[in-house]
């Protein structure tokens, strides 16, 4: 039996809503810091996206530039989202040792670590 539309469209009502409170509580209750972080995070996601499409459907001639670009891609989303999570204050709890300076620093000194590899993966 087909679904009702009245069910359908409160549905999407309900998902729309809450999609704009999350949108709302977000905009209000997060920092600026956090906000440039997260926009960096959603740029590195869409950039792997990106380089991922590639190589379907065009090509992946120079594989290992292929698996360096993309690899540089995750690694510095992981770096950056664990910076996020340590300079968060909802989370100074966790990170009691950790100074946001610290934080930066180590998210700083991995990125030139992991473009040191990938640099040199490339040949």
């Amino acid at each position: 039996m087909a679904p009702q539309k009245g069910h359908q469209s409160s549905q999407s009502l309900s998902t729309s809503s809450a999609l704009q409170g999350l949108w709302k509580t977000y905009s209000e209750d997060t920092p600026s810091k956090l906000k440039t972080i997260d926009a960096f995070l959603v740029f590195i996601m869409l950039s792997g996206i990106i380089q991922f499409l590639y190589c379907i459907l065009v090509t992946n001639f120079p594989f290992n530039a292929f698996l360096a670009g993309f690899s540089s891609t995750i690694g510095q989303f992981v770096l950056t989202a664990s910076l996020r999570s340590q300079v968060n204050p909802l989370n100074r709890d966790t990170f009691k040792a950790v100074s946001p300076e610290r934080a930066f620093a180590d998210f700083a000194l991995g990125s030139i670590v992991l473009h040191f590899f990938v640099y040199n993966f490339l040949g």
